[in-house]
């Protein structure tokens, strides 16, 4: 098992204690149709498939200042999407500006951002809002890992 579900079950007895709970995961049908999103509004983009297993297991994360996006609202499969920020959508307000463009966005906290630079194929936690180099993940779990310790501490 991936270390973050572990650390996102702590996330969840949490939100519990608080009257408060995680968001549903996502079907294969909604993670079809955030793909075929992202390639008509984002380009030629593939999810990373550690990300779609994410939003199999809950559909974005909003905890203590920490925010993963999950699959946009109007994509969802004939039922009531939940408000959360969109993956689509945060992208493209991200994509406002242009050297923001070698990456691909999946979260973002108070101080940073947590993205894939498209180019060098690693990814990254930069500093919010310079583009600073914080520290680089060889994978996407080890990234999320990351930023889930970092919201628990």
């Amino acid at each position: 098992m991936a270390q973050w579900k572990k650390l996102l079950f702590e996330i969840k007895k949490i939100e519990e204690k608080y009257g408060s709970s995680l968001r549903n995961p996502v079907t294969d049908v909604e993670i079809r149709n955030l793909q075929l999103e992202i390639q008509e509004k984002l380009g030629n983009i593939e999810l990373p498939k550690s990300f779609e297993d994410f939003l199999k297991t809950v559909n974005g994360l909003d905890f203590n200042g920490l925010v993963i996006y999950g699959v946009d609202e109007h994509l969802f499969d004939g039922q009531e999407g939940e408000d959360l920020q969109g993956f689509v959508e945060t992208n493209e307000i991200w994509y406002e500006n242009d050297w923001q463009k070698q990456y691909m966005f999946f979260g973002d906290s108070d101080t940073a951002w947590y993205c894939l630079d498209l180019q060098k194929e690693i990814y990254l936690e930069l500093d919010k809002p310079s583009g600073t180099l914080i520290q680089s993940f060889d994978s996407f779990d080890s990234m999320l890992t990351e930023a889930f310790q970092t919201t628990l501490l």
